[in-house]
Order: C-alpha cells, then sequence, then structure tokens
C-alpha cells in the first residue's frame, strides 16, 4: 500500500518535469531573478548629481525635451537644440513613461527598470524557439533557463536604462523569423517583417550590421530550394526603407543634410581613436566629462562638433597606423574575453574585470565549441550563426568598445554555448 508521500509523489514529479519544460517558467524565474537584483541597483538611476545624469543619460535628457515641449532635442546637460544624438523609439518610450510617472521620478525608474526586467525575460521565448529550430528540444529548454540565468542579462539589463535589451529581444525575435522564412511565406509575413526590422533600426541602428547576413541567408536557402527568392525580399527591403524614411526626412529638414539613424559616428571614432589606450573608454573624450569639449559642443552645434571629431579620429589614424591596427586587435580581444589591461590602476577602475574575463573567455570557448558541432552536424544554420556573431561588432573594433556592447547577440552565443556543452552530459534530468 502507498503512504501518503508516496501517492503524492509523482504529480509533484510530474508538475516540476512540466515547469522546467515551459517557456513561462522560464520567464517568470527569469523576472523574479532580475527584479531582485533590481532592488539592489535601481537607487543609481535616482543620483540627483548633474541634475539626474545617470537617469538613463542621453535618453533621458531627450524624453525630458520631449515632454516638457521642446521636441527631440538636448541630450546632454543643456537646451542644445533639435538632435540626432540617438534614434526616436527608446527616447519616446521614456518619454511616455515620464509623462504619466514623472520626469526622474522613483517610480518612473522602478518603471523603466522593470520593463527592461520584463523585456530580458521574455528574451527567453525567442531564444527556446530558434535553439529549438535548429538544435533540438533539449537545446532550447537548456538554452531558455541558460538565458533565465544569464549574469549580463540579469545584470546590465537592471543596471541601466537604456534601449539595448529591447533591440535585444526584438534581433531574437528577427533571427527566429528568419530560420522561419527559409520556407515560402505569404507577402504579409514579409512585408511584417520589414516593419519589424524598421522598428528595430530605429530602437538601435547597430542591428542593421547583420540585416544583410540575415536576408542574404534566406535567399540563398529559397534558391537552394528552388523557391521565389527576389520579390519578397525585395518586399521586406522596401518596407524597411519605408519605415525608416521618415526619420531620414526629419533629420535632414533639421540638419539640412543626410544624416541616416545617428549624427554621432565622427565621436564614437575620436573615442577610441586619439591615443589613449589606458582604459577602453577614456573619460576625457567628449563632452560629457571634458568641460572644454562641452563648451565647443555648445558654440559650434551638435552636426559641426561631430564633423570636427571625425576629422581629429581620421587624422590621427592616417598619423599612426600601426596603432591602429594594434588597438583594433585589443578591441577584438576585449569584446570576445573582456580582458583590456591587469595593470593596477587599471583594475582599480575596474575590479571586476578579472571575474568578467574568466565568464567572458569562457562563455566564447563554449560557443565556439558549439558552433565547431554544429558545423559538422547542421551547416547552413552555423553558418548563419558564425556569420553573424563575426559581423555584428566589426563596428566597435574601429571605433570603441563598452562593456555592455555585442549584448544583442548573446542569446546566439548563449544557445551555441548549450549545444557545445550539453554532449558532456549523459542526464536525463530534462526530457523533451
Amino acid at each position: 500500500m502507498e503512504t501518503p508521500l508516496e501517492q503524492h509523489n509523482p504529480p509533484t514529479r510530474g508538475r516540476f518535469s512540466a515547469c522546467l519544460n515551459s517557456k513561462w517558467c522560464m520567464v517568470l524565474v527569469a523576472l523574479a531573478i532580475r527584479l531582485t537584483v533590481m532592488g539592489f541597483l535601481y537607487q543609481e538611476q535616482l543620483d540627483p548629481d548633474r541634475d539626474h545624469w545617470r537617469f538613463a543619460y542621453e535618453n533621458g535628457r531627450i524624453a525630458r525635451s520631449i515632454v516638457t515641449g521642446h521636441g527631440f532635442s538636448s541630450p546632454l546637460f543643456q537646451d542644445t537644440g533639435l538632435t540626432g544624438f540617438l534614434t526616436p523609439v527608446y527616447p519616446y518610450f521614456i518619454a511616455g513613461i515620464f509623462k504619466i510617472f514623472g520626469i526622474y521620478s522613483t517610480t518612473s525608474a522602478f518603471v523603466l527598470l522593470s520593463s527592461n526586467a520584463l523585456i530580458s525575460a521574455l528574451t527567453c521565448i525567442p531564444v527556446f524557439f530558434f535553439a529549438r529550430k535548429t538544435f533540438g528540444d533539449k537545446v532550447a529548454v537548456w538554452s531558455g533557463w541558460a538565458w533565465a540565468f544569464f549574469p549580463y542579462a540579469i545584470y546590465f539589463s537592471v543596471e541601466r536604462i537604456w534601449a539595448t535589451w529591447l533591440s535585444t529581444l526584438l534581433l531574437a525575435i528577427l533571427f527566429l523569423l528568419t530560420l522561419r522564412f527559409e520556407r515560402p511565406v505569404s507577402i504579409k509575413a514579409w512585408i511584417g517583417y520589414g516593419l519589424l526590422w524598421g522598428f528595430t533600426a530605429l530602437t538601435e541602428p547597430i542591428v542593421l550590421t547583420v540585416l544583410p547576413i540575415l536576408l542574404g541567408w534566406i535567399g540563398i536557402r529559397l534558391l537552394q530550394k528552388k523557391q521565389a527568392w527576389f520579390i519578397p525580399l525585395s518586399v521586406a527591403s522596401l518596407t524597411i526603407i519605408l519605415f525608416v524614411t521618415p526619420w531620414f526626412l526629419r533629420n535632414y529638414e533639421v540638419f539640412h543634410r543626410f544624416v541616416p539613424f545617428r549624427d554621432t559616428m565622427g565621436l564614437e571614432l575620436m573615442i577610441g581613436n586619439n591615443g589613449d589606450t589606458f582604459h577602453w573608454r577614456p573619460r576625457q573624450i567628449g563632452p560629457w566629462h571634458n568641460d572644454a569639449d562641452w563648451q565647443k559642443f555648445k558654440q559650434m552645434g551638435e552636426i559641426a562638433y561631430m564633423d570636427e571629431k571625425k576629422v581629429q579620429a581620421l587624422e590621427y589614424i592616417r598619423g599612426h597606423k600601426s596603432w591602429f591596427a594594434w588597438v583594433t586587435v585589443r578591441r577584438f580581444v576585449y569584446i570576445w574575453t573582456g580582458y583590456w589591461s591587469l595593470d593596477p590602476r587599471y583594475l582599480a577602475e575596474e575590479p571586476l574585470d578579472p571575474a568578467n574575463i574568466f565568464f567572458s573567455t569562457g562563455l566564447t570557448v563554449l560557443a565556439l565549441i558549439g558552433l565547431r558541432r554544429a558545423f559538422r552536424e547542421h551547416f547552413p544554420v552555423a553558418a548563419l550563426y558564425a556569420t553573424m556573431l563575426l559581423v555584428f561588432p566589426v563596428v566597435f573594433y574601429f571605433t570603441h568598445v563598452e562593456v555592455y556592447y555585442r549584448r544583442q547577440v548573446d542569446p546566439q552565443m548563449v544557445v551555441l554555448a548549450v549545444y557545445g556543452v550539453l554532449p558532456w552530459f549523459k542526464s536525463n534530468a530534462l526530457k523533451t
């Protein structure tokens, strides 16, 4: 005769197994973890120093200008007029929160950070589906849970109010759709695909670096299957162009020149190409921490200032080609390993770097193991993963790096790492 405990264990185990295999359990656990960490970090957003600068930085400044009736303007510390510093999606999202809950208020901080946490947690879903599409059910389950507990996705999503995690979710969805569009779909689906690309581009333009890769992969797969490819890809491309054109026209009207997406490329080049390699992000370059640069920004205006920085950066690169080549290699190494320097003075500024180097390098190694296995067993999708990871960070190699760059392709890294690790385990704990 069964004891009450024995009678209840089977359904308990069944519920536990169902939860492990549930995408929504992944999302709920991921959200709980992120909100818990947020409780320790949210006060950083409420620092009143420099008129609440740390509250969403340029995004927050532009959002405040929108709410106070000055339009999409003034990304820094004073009213400097209309701007092309950022693309419109995320500043307008923050402006909506400010309108409802108050400019730089505690409630707005909670809402914005919580939304970041939710967006990061929801990324479990496309991660699950594109892992299942490429590598099967078991990899999908493990990948979803790996994303739920992924340290970068936990910490960075609630450490700052920025568009990174919205663009990460959007790119993960686009990656999933790309895998599904290797088979014929309706023209309406292609239009929707193009609209999502356009929205993502106006959220974070860096994702466009992989647009040719994803569209090209679809085209090749359709061509291999002797399916129509030219018209569908043309429809998607035209849709993207039409979606972003109003922003381009706005920039032309404001600046009287063609400004695609953002106007900051000159400054981005100068930040990383000025001779200072002590830190991956020299603080004295740019108007944020350099009063002389800030005064110049105000006097010259945004466009002229960016033009000057571009000229200075290119002149430095031309005069120091060997230096530029070496620093480009350093930036490549940093993106994939987290290593910049072990100088004690540098580590005094970045005390978490040793741990980050260990984790980032380990993730890269595991992802490469997974990629090697994928090339043996699933060549077409392996080529897509590899090309996407290779191309996405290229802009950063030649401009400058930040610790939260490359995050948009972390979902693909996580899936590859899981795919590389799973053969090492013989456990049947997760059955799908």
